[in-house]
C-alpha cells in the first residue's frame, strides 16, 4: 500500500485524463461526471495521505524498486501532503464552477482532460524527489496550461498565450541547463543525495553560485517574482475565470514550492548570496504588486496583483530559512491557495452576473446578493490578514522572523502591504456592493448555484483554517521542518547522515 500511495496524486488524474480523451468530445455530461468523481477521489486520497504522514512520517516510493539515489524517488513529506490536499480541493471546486461558467464550446474541446493532466503535473512537481523529474512535471502541467490559456481562441487569449508560451519555454531551457550544471558538479539528480554531497563539496564554490542564480531565474519566472513577473498579469487576465483561478491559485505556488525545496536543500552554504537575493526580490515583488493592486479598477487585475503581493510575502519567510519564517511561509502558502481561489470565484460570479469587471460601473449588489456580499467581505479580511482569519497567523510568523533576523525594513513593508491589500479589496466591496445601484434590469439571468457553491466552499474552508490554527499547528510545524532542517529530509529518504 505504501509503495503506491505517493504516486496516486499524479496517477489518478492522469488516468482520468486518458479516460476523458477516450470518451470523445460530444458527451459533455460524462466529462463532467468523470472530472467531478476524480476531484472527489483526489480529496479522499489526499486526506488519507495527510493522516498517514502525520502518524508515520514521510512516505517514499522508489520507482522500479531502484533505491535512491540511483532510481527515481517519489517523496511525500507533510509539506507535499498539504499541498496535494489543497490542490485536490481546489480542483473539485474549479470543476464544479466550470459547469456554469466555462461554456459548452470549451468543454467539448477537451477542457476537462487538460485540467486533469495539469493537476497530474502539479502533484508530480510537489512529490518528486528528483530534480530532473521536477523539470519533467513542470513541462507536463505547462503543456496543459498552453492549451487552456488559448482554449476558445479569442484575440487576447492568443496574444497573451503566445507570451506565456515563449516565457516558459525560455525558463524551461534554463532549467535544463541548471540541472546539467548541477549534475556535472555533484554527479546526482536525487535531491536528498545532492544535499548530502553538497555538505561535503570541496569543488569550486562559484559553480554553485552560478547554479543558484540560474535556478532563481527559472523559479522566479514560474512564481512571478520581480522582475520576472511581467508576463503574469496579462496572461492570467486572458482566459475564462475557472482557468484563471487554477492558474492563480496553483501554478505560481509550484514555483514557490520549487524555490523552497531547492534552496533549502542545495544552497545553504552561501546564504549571504542566495537567500539575500530571495529577500530582495521578495520585497520588490511586494512593492510592485501593491502598486498594481491600487492602480487598477478592474476586479480581475486587482486580485492578480494581489497574487504578486502574496508570493513576495511567502518568499520573504522562506528567505529567512529558520523555524519561525518557514512555518509562516508554509501556513501562508496553503492559506493563499484557498483565499485566491475563493476571491477569483466570487469576482467571476459578479462578472458573469453583471457582464462587467470594472468596479466603477457596478454598485448596489448587496440588495440582490447579500450573502455573496458578506462572503466577499470575509474573504477580503482573510486576504488582508485580519485576525482570527488564517492570513494573520502566516504573516505573524513571517514578520516575527524578519524582525528577529534584523530585517526591520522588510518586516515593515510586509506589514504595510497588509493595508494595501485591505484597501484594494475593500474598494471592490464598497464599489460593487454598496455603491450607487446599477441598473438591475441588465443583470444576466444565469444559473449560478454551482458558482456560489464553489465560492462559498473556499471561503468556509478559509475561515475554518483560521479558527483551527491551534489544531493544525503540528501539521505545519512538521511541514516546515524539511525546510529549516533539510537534513531530516535527506536522512529519511536515504537513511544515512
Amino acid at each position: 500500500m505504501t509503495d503506491i500511495l505517493p504516486i496516486l496524486p499524479m496517477l489518478v488524474p492522469f488516468i482520468a485524463g486518458i479516460i476523458l480523451l477516450a470518451i470523445g468530445r460530444t458527451n459533455v455530461f460524462l466529462h463532467r461526471v468523470v472530472a467531478s468523481l476524480t476531484g472527489l477521489l483526489l480529496i479522499i486520497i489526499s486526506f488519507f495521505i495527510v493522516a498517514y504522514v502525520a502518524r508515520y512520517g514521510m512516505v517514499v516510493t522508489h520507482v522500479g524498486n531502484w533505491e535512491a539515489p540511483f532510481g527515481i524517488s517519489v517523496v511525500i513529506d507533510m509539506l507535499a501532503a498539504l499541498l496535494v490536499l489543497a490542490t485536490a480541493i481546489v480542483t473539485l471546486a474549479v470543476v464544479v464552477y466550470s459547469f456554469q461558467s466555462i461554456g459548452a464550446a470549451r468543454e467539448k474541446f477537451f477542457y476537462y482532460p487538460m485540467i486533469m493532466f495539469m493537476i497530474s503535473g502539479i502533484n508530480g512537481a510537489f512529490t518528486t524527489g528528483d530534480i530532473f523529474n521536477m523539470f519533467v512535471f513542470f513541462e507536463v502541467f505547462l503543456l496543459s496550461s498552453y492549451v487552456l490559456i488559448t482554449l476558445g481562441g479569442t484575440k487576447i487569449q492568443l496574444q497573451e498565450g503566445f507570451k506565456y508560451f515563449l516565457v516558459n519555454i525560455i525558463a524551461s531551457n534554463f532549467f535544463v541547463l541548471a540541472v546539467a550544471y548541477l549534475y556535472s558538479a555533484v554527479g546526482s539528480l536525487n535531491m536528498a543525495d545532492i544535499h548530502n554531497k553538497l555538505a561535503a563539496f570541496d569543488g569550486d564554490a562559484s559553480i554553485m553560485s552560478l547554479i543558484a542564480v540560474v535556478m532563481l531565474f527559472v523559479f522566479a519566472t514560474k512564481a512571478g517574482l520581480f522582475p520576472f513577473y511581467f508576463w503574469l498579469p496579462g496572461s492570467y487576465f486572458a482566459p475564462p475565470m475557472p482557468i484563471m483561478t487554477i492558474f492563480g491559485a496553483l501554478l505560481t505556488k509550484v514555483g514557490v514550492y520549487a524555490i523552497a525545496r531547492v534552496y533549502s536543500l542545495f544552497f545553504m552554504d552561501n546564504t549571504g548570496l542566495t537567500h539575500q537575493m530571495l529577500m530582495l526580490l521578495a520585497v520588490l515583488t511586494i512593492i510592485m504588486g501593491s502598486i498594481g493592486a491600487i492602480a487598477y479598477s478592474d476586479m480581475k487585475k486587482i486580485i492578480i496583483y494581489n497574487i504578486l503581493i502574496a508570493i513576495g510575502i511567502i518568499i520573504a519567510g522562506i528567505a529567512m530559512m529558520d523555524e519561525m519564517g518557514t512555518i509562516g511561509a508554509t501556513y501562508y502558502l496553503i492559506h493563499d491557495i484557498f483565499i485566491k481561489a475563493g476571491l477569483f470565484f466570487l469576482i467571476g460570479f459578479i462578472i458573469y452576473r453583471t457582464g462587467e469587471s470594472d468596479i466603477t460601473k457596478l454598485g448596489g449588489l448587496i440588495k440582490i446578493h447579500p450573502v455573496t456580499g458578506w462572503m466577499f467581505l470575509i474573504a477580503a479580511f482573510g486576504l488582508a490578514g485580519v485576525p482570527p482569519l488564517p492570513g494573520f497567523y502566516g504573516k505573524l510568523f513571517i514578520v516575527t522572523s524578519l524582525f528577529e533576523n534584523g530585517h526591520m525594513i522588510s518586516g515593515i513593508i510586509v506589514l504595510l502591504s497588509s493595508l494595501v491589500v485591505l484597501y484594494s479589496v475593500i474598494r471592490i466591496f464598497i464599489s460593487v456592493f454598496w455603491g450607487e445601484s446599477m441598473d438591475f434590469t441588465k443583470l444576466k439571468p444565469i444559473s449560478y448555484d454551482k458558482l456560489l457553491f464553489s465560492s462559498f466552499l473556499m471561503v468556509i474552508i478559509m475561515v475554518a483554517f483560521g479558527f483551527g490554527a491551534d489544531f493544525l499547528y503540528p501539521l505545519f510545524d512538521s511541514a516546515a521542518q524539511s525546510l529549516y532542517d533539510p537534513a531530516s529530509y535527506s536522512v529519511y529518504l536515504l537513511g544515512v547522515e
